[in-house]
């Protein structure tokens, strides 16, 4: 069989250690010593790795990590060295709950069929599973609700020893936005109501937990147990309502104590010369008014550099800021690099993050794109390596 070289890409992602472990710093200081910091790797770890980050979370001494599905669990299992607890918020398969209850996986029940399957398995195989319920209080998605309160007391009593009730859960609908704030503070009133009822007929769970990153934030009260660290892990305030919110608190000579773990990285392909009056690109959507120099990098919407940026994105060559110009293809980008001197086939360009004194935040990306932070890093392909820097 033939061996072929090893692959060079076309981009190159670094994740800060060091940023990520400052940022569960300020979290740590903003709850106090007691909580558990659970962190939340869905969507890829929203586009950093999970691999990467469970490797560096795990260093940063983080013992809990909460997946959205079964396959992302595994995959923090695969990585985990600490024998870390696992959480499950959202979709697994029935057939798979003896694996994950023998795998001491944990997970959500939001419904009875789960519940009951649940029992069902952990009855048959003679293991507890560890489960988390969760309530419905206003997000209207997954939970149950408060009319099924009493059936929901009964079915727990009955498979008391079926199950152990890890943590009794909900999720807010927009604590980061401030329009939502009467909806937030309404669904904790209906979580305490549940969580009373529920202790009121003798069921206690090992942790309560509520918070996500805005909510921890923001709502102080939301701070029980444990708290689900998401985007703000991955230094990133939810939205600006939520650093606004908190800017007043924060030290003088620190303003903005979440640091970005993400650099993305490429390099100049090559540099192409366009006169006056020639179109670039596909289309005509971008017409030279003077003599230019371009320089072309391979990136583009197949690598999450979003078409949106046609003739608005910015790059960074040379420490300098260079405009996109013409139409974001499939592989490749255009900018316009006139004004800079020397520039070089090989040189390095940056999408995301820091090059000498200047910085493209992904916060820029959303502005540009109307994406938020969420999405832009989620699309980010996972075939791009990622390598952790400290």
């Amino acid at each position: 069989m033939q061996n072929f070289p090893a692959p060079v890409p076309t981009s190159r992602l670094e994740i800060s250690a060091k940023a990520y472990r400052q940022n569960i710093r300020y979290i740590r200081s903003e709850i106090g010593p007691k909580p558990t910091i659970s962190a939340v790797v869905k969507g890829n770890a929203y586009g950093h790795g999970i691999a990467q980050m469970v490797q560096i979370a795990e260093k940063s001494g983080i013992r809990h990590f909460s997946t959205f599905s079964s396959d992302e669990a595994w995959m923090v299992k695969k990585h985990s060295i600490k024998n870390s607890e696992i959480m499950i918020m959202g979709m697994l398969y029935e057939e798979e709950l003896e694996d994950l209850i023998r795998a001491d996986i944990s997970f959500y029940v939001f419904d009875f069929q789960r519940l009951q399957k649940a029992i069902e398995v952990s009855s048959r195989i003679e293991i507890p599973a560890k489960i988390h319920v969760e309530l419905e209080t206003g997000f209207h998605r997954t939970g149950f609700e408060w009319e099924d309160r009493e059936r929901l007391v009964e079915v727990l009593q009955k498979g008391k020893d079926q199950v152990v009730l890890e943590g009794l859960c909900t999720h807010y609908a927009g604590a980061e936005s401030v329009s939502n704030y009467v909806r937030v503070k309404n669904q904790i009133s209906v979580y305490y109501d549940f969580k009373n009822y529920l202790s009121e007929n003798n069921l206690f769970f090992n942790r309560y937990h509520t918070a996500c990153s805005a909510a921890t934030l923001i709502f102080p009260e939301t701070i029980m147990d444990m708290v689900r660290i998401g985007i703000a892990g991955y230094g990133f305030w939810p939205t600006k309502e939520t650093y606004f919110a908190k800017l007043k608190d924060l030290p003088k000579n620190n303003k903005n104590p979440l640091k970005r773990l993400i650099t993305w990285k490429s390099q100049v392909m090559s540099l192409k010369k366009v006169e006056m009056g020639e179109f670039v690109g596909y289309g005509n959507s971008f017409m030279a008014l003077k003599d230019m120099m371009l320089a072309i990098v391979p990136v583009g919407y197949g690598h999450g550099y979003s078409r949106l940026l046609s003739n608005s994105g910015q790059v960074l060559i040379g420490g300098k800021y260079c405009q996109v110009v013409g139409t974001v293809t499939m592989n490749a980008i255009a900018v316009d690099i006139t004004s800079l001197k020397q520039v070089q086939v090989g040189d390095e360009v940056v999408m995301i993050g820091r090059q000498g004194r200047q910085e493209i935040t992904v916060a820029s990306f959303s502005e540009s794109t109307q994406q938020v932070n969420y999405e832009l890093l989620t699309r980010l392909p996972r075939d791009i390596p990622r390598k952790i820097i400290d």
